[in-house]
């Protein structure tokens, strides 16, 4: 993808930025209210096999083929694991533990994991001293919402850990691909739709997985989800089928009508209203309460995340011809959500 203006297009670009905002913030509500009846790993699979069908059809109609080569699926069944399997099943599972506002501001720690994973990957790319400040800020801004010293009002700590890895997964999986994936995309929707077929195939292994986690005893919905009936049931699940087909699918046609209009920085940048438009929609429609110290930290995170996807450290001599992450950002800590 271009790194600045490049085309312009019938809808402005801010359209497109505010309608991701929304339908990304609002991914954790729709996860949330899923969770009504169907297990965690059930609202990822159904997630999964949506949004794979949306971007095959999209792939068609643009007329873009995938990818090609096996040393690039090798690279695209590691990428695909780390960006769409594991993260998604993660904040579903993780959400069957702590609040969807919680959820949200998690994927806010995303750039504190590319940081690091950039340090350990890239070892030629400058981490710069700004970008080691927000990486400290950040942290200082998780251990606010997972309030260790109290548990009695800090979320679980378990669904917290799991919403944390979740966001982390991203961080890594968008530094794995720069360091391993650069120059090989055809452009367009090819490189999302060749992730999401890959957690796609692993459906089968999640619900197996899913199966033998709960046991034949613990059934295989939540409690209370066999005595509902007709919109109390089919409700939640049109809530994951709009994740998949909306936030998922037509999602990533969004974003990439943002880069190309007004570059990546702008587009990466959603990450911030993503958080807000999570915290607000689980306050106001499921009665979830955010206390001062969650509400404190995720400021914090958000502020060590605005230091490190602002910063541009300069690049050493001798080191190499820039590189780019396909399809998006030059900068792999500038990816989230």
């Amino acid at each position: 993808m271009p790194n600045g203006p490049v085309s312009r297009t019938a809808t402005p670009w801010q359209v497109w930025y505010v309608a991701l905002a929304l339908v990304w913030g609002s991914s954790y509500l729709l996860m949330k209210l899923g969770l009504g009846v169907l297990t965690g790993v059930q609202v990822a699979s159904l997630r999964i096999v949506c949004g794979a069908a949306v971007l095959l059809l999209l792939l068609a109609l643009t007329r873009t083929r995938l990818p090609r080569g096996r040393r690039t699926w090798g690279h695209l069944l590691v990428t695909g694991t780390l960006l769409c399997t594991l993260p998604w099943t993660l904040f579903a599972v993780g959400e069957e533990r702590v609040s969807s506002a919680v959820a949200g501001i998690a994927n806010a720690t995303t750039p504190l994991a590319a940081v690091i994973t950039t340090a350990l990957m890239l070892p030629g790319e400058p981490v710069g001293r700004r970008r080691q400040v927000g990486v400290a800020v950040g942290f200082l801004g998780v251990l606010l919402i997972a309030q260790p010293w109290s548990l009695k009002h800090g979320p679980d700590l378990v669904g917290f850990l799991m919403v944390l890895a979740a966001s982390a997964s991203y961080g890594v999986g968008w530094t794995y691909v720069r360091r391993f994936l650069h120059g090989v995309d055809p452009g367009g929707l090819s490189m999302p739709t060749a992730q999401v077929l890959v957690a796609a195939v692993q459906v089968p292994l999640l619900l197996l997985l899913d199966g033998w986690r709960r046991g034949a005893d613990a059934g295989a919905v939540p409690p209370g989800a066999a005595d509902a009936a007709g919109w109390e049931r089919w409700g939640p699940v049109l809530a994951v089928v709009v994740l998949g087909v909306v936030g998922t699918g037509l999602a990533q046609a969004m974003q990439y009508a943002v880069v190309r209009a007004a570059g990546p920085t702008v587009a990466t940048s959603v990450t911030y209203p993503i958080v807000v438009v999570s915290v607000v929609l689980g306050v106001l429609l499921l009665d979830e309460h955010v206390g001062p110290a969650v509400l404190l930290g995720a400021g914090v995170v958000l502020v060590g995340s605005v230091l490190i996807t602002g910063a541009r450290p300069r690049r050493r001599r001798g080191s190499g011809r820039k590189r780019h992450t396909p399809g998006l950002s030059a900068d792999p800590a500038k990816m989230g959500g």
